[in-house]
């Protein structure tokens, strides 16, 4: 009886720890892996950071057509974006201009 009652008081704070560690291990592994953990939070903010470049790229290129459409709109076109164009669609150059191929 005497070794019974040493076995518990031994074996049932020991179960506690083990218990105890099992449930914080659960959630520690949770707040790193899980779908709302820190690796989910860097994923996201490496998305957010790549869609802000995205954004701001978009930004750039509305402003730059926003810019060639004004030109277009006003009373007089600008008479070297309507050369610049027409070149373009023609496929033609004039002789003293220098051209360089890039590529296909």
């Amino acid at each position: 009886m005497v070794v019974k009652r040493r076995f518990r008081r031994f074996l049932m704070p020991l179960a506690l720890y083990c218990a105890a560690g099992a449930v914080v291990s659960y959630f520690v592994h949770h707040a790193n892996h899980g779908r709302r953990g820190a690796e989910a939070r860097r994923e996201l903010k490496v998305k957010a950071y790549e869609l802000g470049r995205e954004l701001e790229a978009s930004k750039i290129e509305r402003h730059e057509w926003e810019r060639r459409v004004a030109l277009l709109r006003s009373d007089q076109i600008d008479r070297d974006l309507l050369e610049e164009q027409g070149r373009i669609m023609l496929g033609r150059v004039h002789r003293n201009d220098l051209v360089i191929i890039t590529g296909p």
